[in-house]
């Protein structure tokens, strides 16, 4: 009877909780349908510029799933790929071909690259062909000729007079032969070489895998999701312990309240922040090819939008458990719009839903600077996106605690 009490009083605390029932039941569903339609977004054709190709190889590349761009001339290929947005840009130079990758999904680099060098492989084969098809006819040529003398060899052998019509038929052999000469080509030599095609990378290098992309990722979601956390379940803890009351009689204004909770919990964000990038770039030896400061600065931002969204969504909270409730809700979108898991092919829109993600721009920035070494001029505009966030955030905190009081 004990044991039935129990469960009948947590079976009626959580009907009485319909936020939690609802998390409970709507959360799973939200999160699976967003990975059903990132999962089964449709794949991209890569595309490749190309210059100075052979038109057979033209060929055979057309054929391919890929979507190709002719260039005339190519004066700086690196400065060419970023300008057309390619994959890869295939350029022959004296014999050889130089395929030049942008390499900014070292997966879809290394399945270009293989793309290319079995184009060129089927290319090869197909001019080996002709050559065999060349000798061949030659070959075929050459036994004729070789047939027609034996038989001219074989009349004279009997020693026929000159003036017997077999002379004629010696004659008109010979005749043959000769002109069975002069229609052979040239003698046709077969070679195969096996193409050479050296690879140069925009970004990273051959030895450049996926993590090294994604290790930037890591280091803004993890620096955002735990000073969202932190912070939100600390104002949570101010507010249930009647702390947040007691300051709101008191004649500080709101947004001094807000100001004073961002900076004191800031200071513990930096902390956080410094620590986290430090350890990645140093001791786990994350990939750098940008300045350290820059990637400082921009998980500083992406800290200020996390602790100024906490602190927003914990006056929607009555206790810790919650404010967790909003991980799901909150946090875990935001990881498949980060760019862990590549946008493109994604519906439109999804992609439009990313702009809405503070993570998008801020994982954005950290990409570009962390891997493909741009400075803070090359990212303005992801800056300037988190700054908004921020201010939306804080100026919502203020209206949020006209719940407490209307100064």
């Amino acid at each position: 009877m004990r044991t039935a009490a129990l469960i009948k009083r947590i079976m009626l605390e959580m009907l009485r909780d319909k936020r939690t029932l609802a998390l409970l039941f709507l959360a799973p569903l939200l999160i699976l349908t967003l990975m059903y339609f990132f999962f089964n977004g449709s794949s991209t054709s890569p595309k490749l510029g190309i210059s100075h190709v052979d038109a057979s190889l033209v060929k055979v590349l057309d054929k391919t799933d890929m979507k190709i761009k002719h260039y005339e001339t190519v004066k700086d290929p690196k400065q060419t790929v970023l300008d057309g947005n390619l994959d890869g840009l295939l350029v022959k130079k004296g014999g050889a071909y130089v395929l030049t990758l942008q390499n900014n999904d070292p997966s879809t680099a290394k399945s270009l690259q293989m793309k290319v060098k079995q184009a060129i492989a089927a290319e090869s084969g197909q001019q080996l062909a002709k050559q065999i098809e060349a000798q061949a006819k030659t070959l075929q040529g050459v036994q004729k000729i070789i047939a027609l003398q034996n038989e001219a060899q074989h009349i004279l052998m009997k020693q026929v007079p000159a003036q017997s019509p077999a002379f004629g038929k010696v004659q008109q052999l010979e005749e043959q032969a000769e002109k069975t000469k002069q229609q052979l080509q040239a003698p046709v030599k077969v070679a195969f070489s096996k193409p050479d095609v050296s690879a140069k990378y925009v970004y990273g290098s051959s030895h450049t895998v996926f993590f090294d992309v994604l290790s930037p990722i890591l280091v803004g979601f993890f620096v955002f999701f735990f000073v969202f956390l932190i912070s939100g379940i600390g104002l949570l803890k101010e507010r249930t312990s009647g702390t947040l009351d007691r300051l709101m009689a008191t004649p500080v204004k709101r947004g001094e309240i807000v100001a004073a909770y961002l900076a004191g919990f800031g200071i513990f964000a930096v902390i956080q922040t410094v620590i986290v990038v430090f350890y990645a770039v140093n001791v786990l030896d994350m990939v750098l090819a940008g300045s350290l400061w820059n990637v400082l600065l921009v998980n500083l931002m992406l800290a200020l939008v996390a602790l100024s969204l906490g602190i927003l969504l914990s006056s929607f909270a009555a206790s810790e458990f919650q404010m967790v409730q909003f991980i799901p809700l909150v946090v875990v979108p935001q990881i498949f719009f980060s760019g862990i898991i590549p946008l493109k092919g994604m519906a439109v829109w999804l992609q439009a839903l990313a702009k809405v993600m503070p993570i998008y721009y801020g994982a954005d920035a950290l990409k570009r600077i962390m891997y493909e070494g741009m400075g803070l001029g090359d990212v303005w505009k992801d800056l300037t996106a988190l700054v908004v966030f921020a201010v939306i955030f804080i100026l919502l905190n203020i209206v949020a605690l006209r719940r407490y009081r209307a100064l």
